[in-house]
This record gives C-alpha cells, structure tokens and sequence, in this order.
C-alpha cells in the first residue's frame, strides 16, 4: 500500500476496483507437471524441485489479469513476471536498472528513454517504442488509469517517439520535475499495443467495459513467465523457455522453476505456518516473532530482520476540529510508546523512531539532521509533554479513578471522542492502534479504536471521512525517495475538500486559500526536485522536515518495509540476505527482485 508521487492516485483505483470486480470465480484447465527432471511429484502433480511456491501477494479468489486495471491479481501486481517495466529500481544501490529500456537520460526538460531492441513480446512481437508511447498516453486519455497522474498533476506534458526506438517524455513546464517520470517507469508496466488496441476499439472506447477483461487467457506479455492456470486455491504461472531477456541478462539460462505458483490462504498465520512446514518457499506476508522459527529467515538474521523503506502513520483530519490545533496533534505524537509498538505489535522490526518524514538510514540518512529532530521533533514518547502540549492548547483532561472520562477545550466544552480507523484484519495495524489509543487515553487525549471493512476503508481514506487514520505513504522504493513521501503528505496541488476524492495529503492540511496557509511548503516541495547540489538538496529537506515536525500534521509510528521478505531453504536454496546481497529483499517476480529466480538452485532432488 498504498506510494509514489502518481501512485497514490494508483492506489485509490485499485480498491475502487476491488470493490467493482469483487469475488468471482475462474478457472482454466489444470496445468500438466512436466516430470523432466524426475523429481517427486505432489499431490497437485508438480514436481517440487520444479515449483517455487510463493505467499503474501494473494489474499482472495483472483478476479482479474488485466494490466491495465487499478487492482490486478497476482502475478500483474507490482510483478515482473508477465509484463515488464522500462526500468527497475535498485534499493540497496539506489541505481535505476535497464529491463526494456536500455538506457536513459535525464534532461533539463525531458526524459528519453531508448528501448532495447531485443525485448519481444511472448507472440514473437518485438517490444518497441510505439507500445510505450501508446501506453502512457492512454493516462492521457483515461483518467481512470494507474499512468494519468502524470498527467493530470502536470508533470508530462507529452510522450513521443523522436527516431525509432526513442521515447522521450517532455516535462511539464510548470514543474520541471522528473521524480514523478522516473518513479513511472520503474511502477508503469508496458502493454502490447497491438493487442490492447483492438481490444479496446471492440469496447467501443469504454474503458470501463475494457477493463472488465480478465486477461486470463494466454495474455501476451514480455516477461519470463506465462499465466499457466488459477482457482480460489492457487495461481500458477510456467517458465517462458523463449523469454528474450534470458540471452540479453543471463547468457541464455533459464529462471531455475519452471513454475512460480502462489497458494492462497486466508490469513498471515496460514502463510506463516505454510512457511514453516515447507509449503511455502518465500513469502512477503507479516510473520511475527520470526527468531522463534527456525526454519524460517529472513533478510537479517537479527533486530530489525528486515530492511525499512516505509513509515505507517496516523493521518489526522485537520478539518475536524480540534485536530487543526498543533498543539493537540502534537501532544498526541508525545503520547505514543513507541517502543512497545516496536516490540510488540511488529515484533522487533524496526528501527527506534525519529521525528520527522526522513529515514534515518540507508539512502536517505543524508538528508536527516538528528539534530532537527531533537529540537523540534515530537514523534518520542514524552507523556509530560504531551500533557505540557495539552496546557499550552487550553485542553484540561477529567480522570475518574484513574480512568480518562472526558477531554475540554479552552472553553470547558467536552470534545467529542475522536476514532481511529484501520481495517479489520490487519492484525498488526490494529496492535498499534490499540497501543496508541492506551498512550493517548493516559496522556489525557480521549480517543478510541474504530476498525472497520478494507473496502470502507479506502473510501474514507481519500475522502477525508476520518478522524484520524492509518495509512502509509508511498510505501515501495523509488528513485523519488524522499521526495514523494513529503509530497503525498504535504502537498497542497489539487486540493479538494472533505467528501471529495483526494490522494495526497488526505488530512487537508494547510490549506491554499486557508488561514494560516504555509507557502514555503509548497515552494520546497516545487524547489528540491530540480536543485543539483548536494549541500542545498540537504540544506532544503532540512528546512521542509523542520516545517512537518512543528506542525506535526501526521504521526509517523514505526518502520517496516515496503514488503516482508522470509524464506526458507527446504526445497530452494540462494536466496539474497544482508550477507549476500547480490539482489535486494524483494519476492521472486516482484521488481528487481525477479531475478532471484536465475539464481535460485533446488535442495537436492525434492
């Protein structure tokens, strides 16, 4: 979940999708096991040194394949398995990596892509300029579509082919800011024209009625897998032996399983267990207390196991009185023991917290000033200053027998009690928020828990119905780090009010047309996309982190990463690690992280 600068467009139109296609059942034929190598064969008929099983993508009957759609099943979803992205994005190195572009450039006004003139389609089409410019531009036409927020937020302004095999997207200029059009090509995947074309053009044009295609038949695509078949119990995918990047990365060898399929089960507790027991290969699902299970790894073999990208946090709405008061929001940031979020609702993986929206390690570590975040920071768990916070704001907090029974404001009158929603299910989500509301509740802040349906969830979210909210921004890595996630926070382009539609900054703070508006905000987040020198990129993230930390209009909470990563070596072994980083903590098939599966060799003859 959740993303890029264009992405949290993407994600609303993924769960609008989920809601639109919802629960149906498919099925293909049942795929035949080849038994080329003589290993055992299950009980589904593959033969296990032949099938890598893989979890946590998958969490409910597949409903649709089509790319192009705001919610795929896997392997579309953010998978390199079927169709492929210009480039990749290595999160270790912090380095794009060519996949169907063989490079790029980055100017002053555009950015031009050159194709690598090998990439074919699984017909036997070559890849080519033509099916990327008639990919984006069908953002340009559909604003429905993951890709049209380039557009409609004014970072592209067009998309050309200059001579064969270039493609060069002209900046906007009124931006200038090519974050956003690196990020798109590392999350965009690229559709064969010749097939979507006629397809759509047989819809009469109507997107919505294209995109209730399933693609669950043979879908051409350009990567190293086909969909083989799928039910409510799995999804299988089989090996493409003609995959053109086979020669073009590997010097012809083949991705070790010849199918990647992934069970579905109903929990992280089932994929957890699947994990243990060898059912299960490698998953991205949330295992807690991995150090208690032996069979399992992950990227560390200790605290914090797992790499952080991402920072979960509670979005307040600023509309709702009276959380547009500073003050409060930042007793509430005082009020959160962070540790026991760290230690016990997420099990140990992360790091300890520091105020502000930049990590304090890894790619990001240079742009943080411990410094900063001492002096102005709030995101510690203070309990005297939050109750110092709630003074200087004229709140009074009435306890009964140790119990917080109500909170006043300045005037005496009783404050509504505000809710905090997180979906239903997410186990480790709903630890945090009973760990906040239990920090909040004793600091004097009278809030409650409110946990309802994913599908509600999401509509709140982007229409402002919330007191407060979990949510993550921008979650995966991308070349626009830490850019993107101040932008989705901060930002004030577009705004829209309360019951309209809203994919940055859903909590409406600092309003445009407002009192009290802060222009500078608004001015770094235009300024630092386009500044070259290290020195000022660092002086003005320093200044915009200053700016969110005495404000505070979000509550980060933890790190965590944009995906879990454990496996086990039971039937697979070569798995990356911190000790063997040949490729970053990422799935088989999800990004970078595909081509684990060159690298992977079968335990013995399982």
């Amino acid at each position: 979940m959740a993303r890029r600068p264009f992405a949290s467009a993407v994600i609303a139109l993924a769960c609008v999708a989920v809601t639109l296609l919802g629960c149906r059942k498919h099925k293909n034929n049942s795929p035949t096991a080849s038994s080329s190598t003589g290993g055992a064969q299950t009980a589904t008929g593959f033969a296990r040194n032949e099938t890598l099983y893989v979890g946590g993508r998958q969490w409910g009957e597949p409903s649709s394949f089509n790319p192009l759609a705001g919610w795929q099943d896997w392997p579309v979803n953010d998978m390199n398995l079927i169709y492929e992205t210009l480039l990749m994005y290595d999160p270790l190195g912090g380095k794009l990596v060519p996949l169907l572009a063989q490079s790029y450039e980055v100017k002053d006004d555009s950015i031009e892509v050159v194709m690598n003139a090998a990439a074919k389609w699984n017909d036997g089409q070559p890849v080519t300029a033509d099916d990327v410019k008639y990919t984006f531009d069908l953002g340009k036409e559909f604003k429905s579509l993951l890709m049209s927020p380039l557009f409609t937020s004014h970072y592209v302004s067009d998309v050309k082919i200059t001579e064969p095999g270039h493609v060069v997207f002209t900046l906007d200029p009124s931006q200038k800011n090519a974050l956003p059009v690196l990020d798109a090509c590392v999350e965009i995947r690229i559709v064969p024209k010749h097939v979507i074309e006629p397809m759509l053009k047989a819809a009469n044009g109507n997107i919505d009625d294209f995109l209730k295609q399933k693609f669950d038949k043979d879908p051409v695509g350009s990567g190293p897998y086909k969909l083989n078949s799928y039910s409510s119990e799995k999804i299988v995918t089989v090996r493409d032996d003609n995959y053109w990047g086979n020669k073009v990365f590997f010097e012809g060898k083949l991705p070790a399983p010849k199918y990647v399929t992934h069970p579905i089960y109903k929990s992280n507790d089932h994929f957890s267990i699947g994990l243990q027991q060898g059912n299960i290969d490698v998953s991205s699902s949330f295992v807690p207390r991995i150090q208690e299970k032996k069979a399992v790894k992950a990227w560390y073999d200790k605290e914090p196991y797992f790499v952080p990208t991402a920072i979960p946090m509670l979005w307040p709405q600023v509309l709702h009185k009276p959380l547009d008061d500073a003050h409060l929001r930042r007793a509430m940031a005082f009020s959160i023991n962070y540790k026991d979020i760290r230690d016990l609702a997420v099990s140990g993986y992360s790091d300890p917290m520091e105020s502000g929206l930049i990590l304090p390690f890894g790619l990001e570590k240079k742009f943080f000033s411990a410094e900063d975040s001492k002096e102005f920071g709030a995101t510690r768990y203070d309990v005297e200053a939050a109750k110092a916070e709630l003074k200087a704001g004229g709140y009074t907090s009435v306890f009964k027998d140790g119990e917080l029974v109500e909170t006043r404001d300045k005037a005496g009158k009783k404050l509504e009690t505000l809710f905090i929603k997180s979906p239903t299910g997410w186990t480790d989500w709903e630890s945090i928020v009973r760990i906040v509301v239990k920090g909040m509740r004793a600091a004097g802040i009278d809030a409650r828990e409110r946990f309802i349906d994913a599908n509600l969830f999401w509509g709140d979210l982007y229409s402002g119905n919330f007191d407060l909210i979990m949510f993550t921004p921008t979650p995966p890595p991308a070349p626009s780090k830490p850019w993107s996630r101040f932008d989705v926070v901060l930002s004030s382009s577009e705004w829209a009010p309360q019951g309209e539609k809203r994919y940055k900054n859903m909590g409406r703070f600092n309003n445009p047309k407002g009192p009290g508006y802060i222009a500078r905000i608004d001015e770094l987040l235009s300024q630092i996309p386009r500044i070259k020198d290290d020195a000022e990129l660092i002086k003005a993230y320093r200044e915009l982190n200053v700016l969110y930390m005495k404000n505070q209009p979000t509550i980060p909470l933890v790190y965590r990463p944009n995906q879990f990563y454990e496996f086990t070596e039971q039937h697979w072994k070569g798995f990356p690690t911190a000790a063997n980083p040949y490729l970053p903590p990422q799935m088989p098939g999800e990004r970078l992280g595909t081509r684990i599966l060159w690298h992977l060799t079968p335990v013995g003859g399982s």
